[in-house]
């Protein structure tokens, strides 16, 4: 018998690939308005936008800040002026628009989603989240979805994983696992509310902080034998 009953499924980049969706937003928003995006305009943006995201999961800046600056910031690289709002915005429309699969996502959630309590934990934009998962199909297989955004906290903060689990019914951290592949929101949160995790690392990723996740796979469909699939449901 399964020692999990409830599964915490990441977002971005452990089940819809962001780094596609990233990059065709961004080509299609620097097209619109005449810009070359060129391989160092992108890493520059990359990096800025990395920077940012980890200040949020630090709990320094809001998510607001993120998208309505790191456009700017980025131009302001290169010494022009543009409106980061707008840009930002225009962006997020974009990136909703696209929804493609880390590889065995879509098997894994609808073979999981009989048998399993599962939920998203994600720090995204809201509007934008929820219309990936929707158009993509998997949004119906979750029993309910926790945005940042939504919840005036995000991973890896203890009060974000508060706030999750009072509203997931007869909710036992110790048959709860959380599933992403990032180690400083995702497994990090996991260990600060105190729930097991499993780091998704495709990519091989080294760790480089003190954080030990208590399970590593390079395939999403690894998880298989990690779950073993024969929990005890709720109703």
């Amino acid at each position: 018998m399964s020692k999990y009953r409830t599964l915490l499924f990441d977002v971005d980049d452990t089940l819809l690939d962001f780094s596609a969706a990233e990059d065709e937003a961004l080509h299609r928003l620097f097209a619109e308005n005449g810009l070359d995006l060129t391989e160092e305009v992108e890493n520059c943006y990359k990096e800025i936008n990395s920077g940012l995201w980890s200040a949020f999961e630090r709990g320094e800046i809001s998510r607001e800040e993120i998208v309505d600056t790191r456009f700017s910031l980025l131009f302001k690289e290169y010494g022009k002026e543009v409106d980061g709002k707008q840009l930002g915005e225009r962006y997020q429309q974009l990136l909703s628009e696209n929804h493609d699969f880390i590889d065995g996502a879509s098997e894994l959630i609808h073979r999981l989603a009989s048998q399993f309590d599962l939920y998203i934990v994600t720090n995204g934009v809201t509007k934008t989240q929820y219309k990936r998962l929707k158009d993509s199909g998997l949004y119906p297989l979750f029993k309910d979805i926790f945005v940042s955004e939504d919840t005036g906290y995000q991973k890896p903060m203890k009060e974000y994983f508060d706030y999750v689990f009072a509203r997931i019914p007869t909710c036992d951290l110790a048959s709860t696992l959380i599933v992403g592949d990032s180690l400083s929101s995702d497994i990090k949160g996991g260990l600060n509310a105190g729930i097991d995790t499993c780091w998704f690392n495709p990519h091989h990723k080294v760790n480089k902080i003190s954080v030990q996740p208590m399970y590593e796979i390079e395939r999403l469909e690894d998880l298989h034998d990690i779950v073993k699939e024969q929990p005890i449901i709720s109703k």
